[in-house]
């Protein structure tokens, strides 16, 4: 396994699906003002790191490319690259995690995990993602600063950390978080 230069991966800001519990995946919804502010916030700690020489990437869905503008305080360039775009979720994008649970509640019992994320019908599956993540990270010739999306976050900094990529939900998640993994250590900024 490669090393990976030093990265800074934001997730973006809170949406308005997230606060109404919908999952969103391929589809998008704007920035709360509490995400806005998370953006915002991460900028500050990004200036307070100091991130220069660091290229910007940004998934290109609506929510973390705004997280990118407020948070690149810097006026860095920012490259949108569709390898960071959060997992395809098919027939179950836009629906209320309620009613996702309500049609297969098998798949959220205490132990499962965040494995259902890999059952959606007409979804892209975990494994793509990691495929794709992969090849983003392999591309890498320098430090960067990632900005996008919870599942997609998780399973970047698997590969980063050295661990299968199907221990994605054992890493912690949020809203508005910043990690910043270099040499195969994680570090949370807050």
């Amino acid at each position: 396994m490669s090393e990976y230069p030093d990265l800074l991966i934001l997730r973006h800001g809170e949406t308005i699906w997230n606060r109404e519990g919908r999952m969103q995946g391929e589809q998008d919804s704007p920035l709360t003002d509490a995400g806005r502010a998370q953006a915002r916030h991460q900028g500050a700690l990004m200036a307070a790191f100091g991130c220069a020489g660091f290229t910007w990437f940004s998934s290109p869905q609506g929510r973390a490319w705004q997280t990118a503008e407020l948070a690149n305080t810097q006026g860095a360039p920012v490259t949108a690259d569709a390898r960071l775009v959060e997992i395809t979720m098919g027939d179950w994008s836009g629906l209320p995690f309620d009613t996702i649970r309500s049609q297969a509640p098998h798949l959220f019992e205490p132990d499962e995990g965040l494995g259902w994320y890999d059952h959606a019908p007409g979804g892209e599956g975990l494994a793509a993602v990691a495929l794709r993540t992969r090849s983003f990270l392999d591309a890498l010739s320098g430090p960067a600063v990632v900005v996008t999306h919870g599942i997609t976050s998780r399973i970047l900094r698997c590969h980063l950390l050295g661990q299968p990529w199907e221990s994605f939900d054992t890493l912690e998640g949020g809203q508005g978080v910043i990690y910043h993994v270099s040499k195969r250590q994680q570090q949370t900024l807050s």
